[in-house]
């Protein structure tokens, strides 16, 4: 008896799941479907402000969706947990510095315009929010300051931020002053990871998401990174037990033993070929969904994506380099299934599709490209 109710049950599932698979597809959605949002510079150049694509993950195909227009230099963009809000730094001077915030249709894919706020200082150029939906973080690279912006209850940014100025330099010409990069929550969203290219500096704080001001310094404050370097982007493992920072003006990588809050430096990479003398300007740092192999990106007079290998002790081993097809490769992402990575070359107006080889982590040119005006940010969100 017990073996022909579960027998009925097992049936009963199928049948539902069967069902729903059905529906999904007739409506021409797949489990593999994403939508691909893109941030630009509309100034200078041509483009509108925010783009929206159909992206399959699994045969690499794409579509136009929609776009959200009127907003200068909607530059970096941060989705809500749940894929229902989009937030957009606007990355303008002269004291106009904001945030924006969307509500997002992850089924039509249309961004619908919230409200903005001040991001607290000049040049916002990266936008971080936490799984509840709390606050978003803001890194400005011209005012070279921090700021913690609370988000209402219908997704709406506020105005009563908490704002971090910091101060110092560090030995370039272009470290003069600080210049806030990155600002990037640890897996369990109890730390935040902020970037000081200026400085040199990876700074660190608690984050208390039942107070108004929710940053403090952590213990010890910052890491400190040797002089020259410019740290600019941080990513963590999958396994959330290592951790990953890119430098700018060296295309060192440097990787790190990760445990509550603690960050310890075990290993420093190049990204830069072997015997090179020329302009570096390293960018962005990603890892594949499987943990297995890190990709960073080259601008200057290199225009690649180096690829690494990680063991299981987070440690990085030469994989191989490919070019990015096109001229400055600000930012690329992997789709969630791991079977593309897709790379914004601003410098040239598109967005290039690699093929990804899962064994070796190697890419092969797909012969797509997204046609989009200075592509400055990549982000995935399931098409539900």
């Amino acid at each position: 008896m017990e073996h022909t109710y579960l027998r009925k049950i097992t049936l009963i599932l199928m049948t539902v799941i069967g069902s729903f698979s059905t529906i999904l597809a007739q409506e021409g959605y797949t489990s593999e479907e994403f939508n691909l949002l893109i941030g630009t510079y509309t100034e200078p150049g041509k483009s509108e402000g925010i783009y929206v694509y159909k992206f399959n993950g699994d045969t690499g195909e794409y579509s136009y969706r929609a776009e959200a227009t009127g907003i200068k230099n909607p530059s970096y963009l941060t989705v809500s947990k749940d894929g229902k809000r989009v937030y957009a730094v606007s990355e303008v001077g002269g004291g106009e510095g904001s945030v924006i915030a969307f509500s997002f249709d992850p089924v039509s894919g249309k961004l619908d315009f919230l409200n903005r706020a001040s991001s607290g200082g000049d040049g916002p150029c990266y936008v971080s929010v936490d799984d509840k939906n709390k606050f978003v973080f803001v890194a400005n690279y011209g005012g070279g300051s921090l700021s913690a912006v609370p988000v209402n209850a219908d997704g709406s940014v506020g105005s009563d931020i908490q704002s971090i100025q910091y101060e110092g330099s560090s030995i370039l010409k272009n470290q003069e002053r600080p210049h806030v990069h990155s600002t990037v929550l640890s897996p369990d969203n109890k730390y935040l990871y902020v970037a000081d290219l200026g400085t040199d500096k990876l700074n660190i704080y608690n984050v208390d998401f039942t107070t108004s001001s929710p940053l403090t310094p952590e213990d010890p404050p910052f890491v400190k990174i040797e002089a020259g370097n410019g740290p600019r982007h941080f990513t963590f493992h999958p396994n959330g037990k290592f951790a990953y920072l890119i430098q700018e003006m060296t295309g060192n990588v440097t990787v790190f033993n990760y445990h509550d809050g603690k960050l310890l430096p075990k290993q420093s990479v190049t990204l830069s070929p072997q015997g090179y003398k020329g302009r570096i300007d390293a960018a962005d740092i990603h890892i594949s969904p499987d943990g297995n192999f890190l990709y960073g990106s080259l601008r200057g007079d290199i225009d690649e994506i180096v690829i690494y290998a990680i063991n299981k002790k987070g440690e990085l081993t030469y994989s191989g380099r490919q070019s990015s097809l096109g001229k400055n490769p600000r930012n690329f992402a992997i789709d969630p299934t791991g079977n593309f990575l897709l790379v914004g070359n601003g410098g040239s107006d598109e967005i290039v599709i690699f093929k990804r080889n899962k064994q070796t982590g190697l890419l092969i040119p797909t012969g797509n490209t997204i046609k989009v005006n200075s592509p400055v940010c990549l982000k995935f969100v399931p098409l539900k």
